[in-house]
Order: structure tokens, then sequence, then C-alpha cells
């Protein structure tokens, strides 16, 4: 049965039948999949189509008509509306469930790929307050509930948070935020109401006028905390103001950044952070290493798993101390440093300058001798002058974005031969596709998939390749 909705089309009774990639679980209609949001397996809800397409259509709950048992209360009041933790009404055994069966889904359908051994999925030890970093937006506009449409001041129109999905112009007020230690929060909260008594103008996303852009929060298992205010334009009195004001608040931040970003997205690159009190960085310590973490520097945001991470990497290695390793995609050359000492020597390349730089400083910092890094695109890097200058290397090591390996990396890599390959993924359906690419010279001998993200679809895969 269906109905009509605002001219769009409802349907009702619909069963959800399991969980899809992207967070979002599956239905089917008139045999077309139907992917929509914020529901669980065994639920039957009404739902609004909001878009067709030939092969799938999307919806949205307007009603739940039985809950399914599997349903677990979300723990933050945000549910639903913020685009993240979309899995907090799943147990976080089932989450666990849907993730392993999510990795070995997308390889064995999509890539096709035979595998000697899975894994069971690590489970992550925290499933709260896991993150090391977190960004939040201000703005003029933020994100109105029903009967807030009139309200009686501008700064009441004022938000801090995050961006409602599908929807840049708007943020969300986070009232608490459950992904990073405190005083994240009281950090966030305070800067929020300090600017409103104040009149510090928060930035509007569509005309592009304001000064209060966002707030980045790094911290480290010790309890170092970074702060990295992000605005539109210099103000010296406003910024001065702002920042004696959190000093003086919370002295226990490790070190303060301003960033003036006059450009049309938030994102830093091209705009270099200036200290304005404390240290120029952090430290975290995993595993008897040190890694640097400066304000733009790339480092798995759940601290504890990525060790977890770089010792499940090592022992599918299986170094002996006399291979060459070839880090690719190699960041601020965590894995790398991480294997060197197992190691002959390591290489690594990676495409952004400033993470090079600090690969190279944490090598220092850790009286590393035997690892180099360069800065550049792997698809022109790696070529055979690379590899007659630096060694034919016996293990690849690949941790690629999420949009995996180029197909001339994977031709390289098929030219080169390594002995071994450990493909880290945080994308299975992409990795997947590589892995086909990769599997007429090698197998797949095991995998293990790791929980870097509990409460989100995300996922982390770890595949060893042997030549064949």
């Amino acid at each position: 049965m269906s109905r009509k909705h605002t001219t769009r089309q409802v349907i009702e009774n619909v069963e959800i039948l399991d969980v899809a990639a992207e967070g979002k679980a599956i239905a089917k209609i008139e045999n077309k999949v139907l992917f929509v949001p914020f529901v669980v397996p065994g639920d039957i809800v009404d739902i609004l189509i909001t878009k067709k397409n030939k092969n799938y259509l999307e919806g949205k709950v307007v009603k739940i008509v039985k809950l399914s048992e599997l349903r677990v209360d979300p723990f933050c009041s945000h549910f639903g509306v913020c685009g993240g933790c979309k899995w907090q009404n799943l147990p976080y055994e089932k989450q666990l469930y849907f993730k392993n069966k999510q990795v070995i889904d997308q390889l064995q359908r999509i890539g096709k790929i035979e595998i000697e051994e899975i894994l069971p999925i690590i489970p992550s030890e925290k499933t709260t307050n896991y993150r090391n970093k977190l960004e939040f937006t201000f703005s003029n506009k933020r994100w109105l509930y029903d009967g807030e449409e009139e309200l009686p001041k501008p700064t009441d129109y004022w938000g801090a948070g995050f961006h409602i999905p599908g929807r840049y112009d708007k943020v969300l007020q986070i009232d608490k935020c459950y992904l990073q230690e405190d005083p994240s929060n009281a950090i966030r909260l305070e800067v929020y109401s300090f600017c409103i008594a104040n009149e510090i103008p928060f930035f509007d996303l569509r005309l592009h006028i304001g000064y209060m852009r966002n707030l980045i929060i790094r911290n480290t298992l010790d309890g170092q905390i970074m702060l990295i205010l992000c605005l539109f334009s210099e103000n010296e009195h406003w910024q001065n103001m702002l920042l004696s004001h959190i000093t003086s608040k919370f002295p226990e931040i490790t070190s303060i950044y301003v960033a003036i970003n006059p450009k049309l997205n938030d994102s830093l690159d091209g705009i270099t952070p200036v200290l304005y009190s404390g240290k120029s960085y952090l430290t975290e310590n995993l595993n008897g290493l040190k890694f640097k973490i400066s304000p733009k520097s790339f480092f798995q945001t759940n601290s504890t798993q990525a060790a977890i991470l770089y010792q499940n990497v090592k022992e599918f290695a299986q170094l002996t101390g006399t291979e060459i390793v070839y880090d690719l995609y190699s960041g601020t050359g965590t894995i790398g440093l991480y294997l060197a000492n197992n190691a002959k020597k390591i290489v690594g390349i990676e495409f952004i300058e400033d993470a090079v730089i600090d690969a190279r400083e944490n090598a220092i910092l850790n009286n590393i001798t035997n690892a180099t890094f360069y800065a550049g695109d792997t698809k022109t890097v790696l070529n055979k002058e690379f590899v007659l200058a630096n060694g034919k290397p016996d293990v690849i090591v690949i941790d690629p974005p999420r949009n995996g390996i180029s197909k001339e990396v994977v031709e390289t890599i098929l030219n080169v031969k390594p002995t071994k390959i450990v493909y880290v993924s945080c994308n299975p359906a992409t990795q997947a596709r590589d892995l086909e690419l990769l599997n007429l010279d090698y197998k797949v001998i095991k995998i293990q998939p790791i929980d870097m993200f509990p409460h989100t679809h995300h996922v982390e895969n770890i595949a060893l390749l042997v030549i064949r």
C-alpha cells in the first residue's frame, strides 16, 4: 500500500532487511533496493521516497510501525539529526557483525577475491571518546528545530557544531559530543558562549561574511591538547580577547594556534596556522614510538586502535631485518617508522609535503636512520628510475585514501613484483576493486578487519597478499 505525502510517495509497512555501506539500511520495494538512514534490520516503517533512480530508491522514515528487537536506545541527544554515529541504535556486537560482513561481502562480491583466512574483526577498546581530533563549525544560521523559527535575538540563530548531512550551509548546535575526551565539550561551549556574550560574529556559510569559522581540537592519550582557531579575517581585538579568555579558563591546553582562512572552503590547504601560545606540537606515544602532531598533521584519529592496526601490519609483514619496504601513501610515516626496526630500509612516498616533513622529523625523534621519505604523487614518483635508485622492494605497504590506488600504481606494483603486499584500507569497496586488479599475480592470504570508529559504518581492513 502507498499514499501521497506532499506530492511524494510514502510506502507503508516496509521491513528493513540489512545494513548497507555508508551507514544506511536496506529494504526492497518492487525488486528495487531502498536505502534508508537511522533504522536497523527488523524495523517495520513507513518511508517517504526522497530519490528515485533506475537501479535504487532512497527514503526517510515518517513513521515507525514496529521496532526491531535489535534496537537499543541511542545515548546522544543529537542522534537522528547529526550525521555522525549513525549506528548508535545498534548494539555494539551487532555493529561489529555488520562491519565484518561488509568487508567480506565487498571483497568476495565486488572483488571476487578468494581469501584463505578471514580473521574476526578486532573491536575498539573504547566505544565513546575515542577520537583525537574534532573539527567544529561556527554558523550564524544554525539548524532550527520545529518551533524555533521566530527567536528573540539574532544570536539565538548562531551555532557551533557539525554540518547537517547534505546541507553545507546549516550547522547543528552541539550540546554534548561523545566522540572526544573532555575538556573538548567544555572548550567548545566556552568559546561559543564567550562569542555570543561579546557579539563576536559567527561565519555566514552562504554569504562568506563574519569572523568565527572553525575550531579544531586535537588531543593525545596522555592528555595533551591542541587548539586551532580558524578565523575568516584579521581582527586583533576579537582574537586577543577570546584567546586570553580561553588560556585563563583552560590552563591545561598545551598549544593554541590561529589560522586566518579567507577562502570559500574550510580546508587549511595553503593556510599556515600561527602559534599563539604553548608548544608548537603534541607528542603521541604508540607502542614505544613517539610521533609529533602539528596543526595540519594527518594522524589516525583513534590512537589506541592505531597502535593495534600498526602491530597487525607488522605481524602481516613478517619482516626479518633484510627487507626493503616501500610505504606508499605514507602520511606522517607512522606505519613505515613502526616497521623500521625490523627492516633493512624503509622508503616512503606521500603526496602532502607537510606530512613528509613530519615523517622526517618523526624519524629523527625516534633515532631511526634507515627510513627515507619522498614528497609527490605516488603514481608519478613510483617509476623505474625511482626503484633503481632506492632498490627493489621486497614488501610494499599500501595505506591509500578512500578512493584507493590508481591503475598506474597497480601496474607499477605488478611490474616491480614485491614478494608481499600489505594493503591497509579504510574503504573495503575500493580495496576490493584494487585487489581484483592485483589478483592476477597475487593471492590474498588473510584479512584482518579492525573497528576504528564505533557507532559508524566505517571499518579498516588489512589484507596480506603474497606473489603467486
